[in-house]
């Protein structure tokens, strides 16, 4: 159980990160989390040479995401409550073709999410656009 003291933030996965073996490996524990999507972005692979990493996850490649700003481009994956510390966990676990950024998922709470670092946002950054969902207009933002 987490102390009501540690300032919990949300973390967006959609790829290893949801693995039980890797949250214990980067964690120390299973993560509570909720389904949630991450629009304007689309998923690919990426080779992971970190052998550490490889051995961790069981998988010579992961999922990566990039920035489309495409309303109809969605990623879908659960959204982890962790701690700051464990958010460092996170960025030691993740290899350099990754870039954490702060994002608005489809619940509309924000959230780190690692995306493909060379596609982190738009060239100008900011506010990317804005979506349509159930009816109501969301806004897609990246802070970075």
């Amino acid at each position: 159980m987490l102390s009501t003291e540690s300032a919990i933030q949300l973390l967006f996965s959609y790829g290893t990160l949801q693995l039980e073996s890797v949250q214990v490996a980067t964690f120390g524990r299973r993560l509570a989390g909720t389904a949630d999507g991450l629009p304007g972005f689309e998923e690919s692979l990426v080779k992971i040479e970190d052998p550490s990493v490889v051995a961790t996850s069981g998988r010579t490649h992961h999922p990566i995401v990039r920035f489309t700003g495409r309303e109809s481009d969605i990623v879908y994956g659960t959204a982890f409550e962790v701690t700051a510390e464990e958010l460092q966990n996170a960025d030691s676990y993740e290899v350099s073709d990754y870039k954490r950024i702060s994002v608005t998922l489809l619940s509309g709470v924000r959230a780190w999410v690692y995306v493909d670092a060379r596609y982190a946002a738009p060239p100008q950054g900011g506010t990317v656009g804005s979506l349509r969902l159930d009816g109501g207009l969301m806004e897609s933002r990246l802070d970075i």
